[in-house]
């Protein structure tokens, strides 16, 4: 049965949905394949290669494995110093000069950003631990309310064990956690 569309605000249907998925797919694991350079200046070409919208992405993936170390980002400072402070500039060295301060500006504010959101996945996973983990949950509910410890990172956190529960049918702990859910709700400023 087609649904009808009167005032045309849909457009036309689209065909090709499987394979733009299957396309994205690819596109998904060619990045997740490439392969990481071993020293700064492979590096910074590396991400000079980068699309901007994955620049996240290999942030997320590179940092754990600190290839975005000081050591990095001291070669990188380097390298634009030289470009700076160059006796005689050439056009291709002020494009290059342009491209490095925003690829060092990207990856600072990424690496910053990406920090703080590590920063407060182990501050939420501490915390759900300590509710899950209390003899009295309401009081320690009422503690981490005193000390501004409720937060987004720990609810989603929550949110994600729910799920987990409900797919490994723990139907018990899954139920728990939603009252645990409920709890914090009514002490949350969201």
């Amino acid at each position: 049965m087609r649904r009808k569309d009167p005032e045309g605000l849909f457009g036309p249907p689209q065909t090709g949905h499987i394979a733009r998925r299957e396309f994205q797919r690819r596109l998904e694991r060619d990045a997740e394949s490439r392969v990481i350079p071993d020293t700064p200046a492979e590096l910074i070409e590396y991400f000079l290669e980068t699309e901007a919208q994955e620049i996240e992405f290999e942030i997320a993936r590179m940092r754990p494995a600190l290839s975005l170390n000081q050591e990095f980002f001291s070669h990188l400072q380097f390298e634009l110093g030289q470009l700076r402070f160059a006796v005689s500039k050439t056009e291709d060295m002020e494009d290059r000069l342009i491209e490095l301060e925003a690829l060092q500006k990207a990856l600072l504010e990424g690496t910053e950003a990406y920090d703080k959101m590590q920063g407060e996945l182990v501050k939420a996973r501490n915390s759900l631990t300590k509710i899950l983990t209390s003899k009295d949950v309401k009081a320690t509910l009422l503690e981490m309310v005193e000390k501004n410890e409720l937060n987004r990172s720990l609810l989603t956190l929550l949110d994600e064990n729910i799920s987990s529960a409900n797919e490994s049918n723990q139907k018990e702990a899954a139920a728990f956690m939603e009252k645990l859910r409920a709890a914090m709700l009514k002490y949350m400023t969201v």
